[in-house]
């Protein structure tokens, strides 16, 4: 029995990432840990047993959605570890089509039970709902079937994504995932990390930004990031200060991509992209990745900015 445990635990989204073997060495060394599991009746180990060698072992769509109906199984059976992980599932789409709803409600009652990870799942999803799949409450209910594989859904850095090694396409999976919870266009967040730190985790610039999304040290502070070269964290991060600026300037991504490099202190001082060099090369290549210049928002978030009102 494969089983993430451990440093996974303090971070939850890292362990998602292992738990889709995106880091089959560290799943690798997890393999013997059954001491969690020893409770578990024949029948359901049984299941668990298989239908985890299938999750880490493929990431075919067809293969993960063996798995979910082994965990669907599981759980009717009254496993926690089964109704945990099928909750991965559909939080990220993998096997069966993504769903925050059924995903909120698996953790809710793993979680109701003990399951430590579950209860960190339920706090990072920030939903609270009773509705379960049919498949575990009825044997005679599949789950459903993805309509297609994931595929790339980012216009406009198709090239540069493709481009990433197989090594860092969980960070695109991950990306895709949290923006799409904070109701940010996750292309948007892409070009960004592509600009700020070329995917590379531990990036840290000669201003002390750090991580993906090079998040400075009073940033990280403002957003509660404890661990800024923690993938999920920083761009957990980055995520809310993209959502508070496109907030503050009412959906103008030019002064919001402006202001995540040289503070929105400097873009109202200077009624615009302040004239530093590294600010405009930074507007530029973000925005000849993302091609967009305005964003949906949020404007009971934050009053908007007075640069706004100046240009009205």
């Amino acid at each position: 029995m494969m089983r993430i445990t451990g440093v996974c635990i303090k971070r939850i989204w890292a362990c998602t990432v292992l738990a889709f073997a995106l880091c089959p060495a560290l799943v690798q060394a997890e393999q013997d840990d059954l001491s969690e599991l020893a409770a578990e009746p024949p029948q359901v180990l049984a299941l668990l047993k298989k239908a985890v060698t299938l999750e880490l072992a493929v990431r075919n769509s067809h293969e993960m959605w063996n798995a979910a109906v082994l965990y669907c199984e599981a759980s009717r059976l009254g496993s926690i570890e089964a109704q945990y992980r099928l909750g991965m599932l559909y939080a990220f789409g993998r096997g069966v089509p993504e769903n925050r709803a059924f995903a909120a409600a698996l953790f809710s009652q793993a979680a109701h039970q003990g399951h430590a990870q579950a209860r960190d799942m339920l706090e990072t999803v920030q939903l609270r709902t009773s509705e379960l799949p049919g498949c575990v409450e009825d044997a005679s209910v599949l789950p459903k079937r993805p309509e297609a594989e994931i595929i790339s859904i980012y216009a406009n850095i198709d090239q540069r994504i493709a481009k990433l090694p197989k090594s860092k396409m969980w960070m695109v999976d991950l990306v895709s995932t949290l923006a799409r919870w904070y109701s940010i266009d996750p292309r948007l967040v892409l070009s960004i990390i592509s600009t700020e730190s070329n995917f590379n985790i531990g990036a840290k610039s000669n201003k002390a930004a750090m991580g993906l999304m090079q998040l400075i040290p009073a940033t990280a502070e403002r957003f509660n990031v404890h661990n800024a070269y923690d993938a999920s964290q920083n761009i957990k991060g980055g995520l809310q200060y993209i959502r508070w600026l496109l907030s503050y300037y009412r959906g103008d991504v030019v002064l919001a991509v402006a202001a995540y490099n040289a503070g929105e202190g400097n873009v109202n001082r200077h009624k615009g992209v302040p004239p530093f060099k590294e600010t405009r090369d930074y507007v530029e290549k973000v925005l000849g990745l993302y091609k967009r210049t305005t964003h949906p928002y949020d404007e009971f978030l934050t009053r908007a900015s007075p640069l706004l009102a100046r240009r009205n």
